[in-house]
């Protein structure tokens, strides 16, 4: 298993989540994806992002990056808040074929993917000034991911099972500060609300 979690200080910039798993007990099967958590919306940085991870599906099969966009955006769903944890990526899981070097060069690629799609995005934003009404949205937007990964994600669940587990290494991903408050909701036309309107509304994004 090999799993990378960025927490940027800037609002502007985005958490982004990467991992990979081979497992072979009497079979074997890889799982992996990489996602995206943006605080505010920056729709070029979206594209460029979703662009190079289909570069990377299509280099394999024209069919990879539609199925496993759309199972990224059903698997990152906080179901009882209508809304996903980022603006998706790709995830799969229990990737099997007669030819394991296939899928062991596919998943390679998504790896080798994730610098060229995210670090643009941190140099694009790492001098921009941020307000406090900005840095305080981004510890929401945190607090949403916690929610998540704490309640919803199966990795974390499969630590929590597993016995004598290192807790330290399950709860990596998330974030050393986030905030919580009651019954918040953006302001209608706010770039707050623009990005929670993608994120209960998962769009096509190339």
């Amino acid at each position: 298993q090999v799993h990378c979690s960025t927490s940027t200080v800037s609002p502007v910039s985005c958490i982004t989540h990467t991992g990979n798993t081979f497992l072979r007990l009497i079979q074997w099967w890889f799982g992996g994806g990489t996602d995206l958590t943006p605080y505010y919306l920056d729709e070029d940085d979206v594209k460029h992002f979703h662009s190079v991870l289909k570069s990377a599906c299509d280099r394999h099969d024209p069919q990879y990056y539609p199925n496993y966009k759309k199972w990224c955006d059903d698997y990152f769903h906080i179901q009882y808040r209508g809304e996903r944890r980022g603006i998706g990526g790709i995830f799969f899981d229990d990737l099997e074929a007669d030819n394991a070097g296939g899928v062991f060069n596919f998943v390679k690629d998504c790896a080798e993917a994730v610098i060229p799609s995210y670090i643009p995005l941190v140099k694009k934003h790492k001098k921009d000034a941020v307000s406090e009404a900005e840095r305080r949205w981004q510890l929401l937007r945190r607090g949403r991911y916690v929610e998540f990964n704490l309640v919803y994600d199966r990795g974390t669940k499969f630590g929590f099972a597993t016995p004598n587990a290192r807790i330290e290494s399950i709860l990596m991903s998330l974030p050393l500060q986030a905030r919580w408050e009651y019954m918040h909701k953006p302001e209608p036309g706010s770039p707050e609300f623009k990005i929670t309107e993608v994120l209960k509304n998962p769009r096509e994004w190339v």
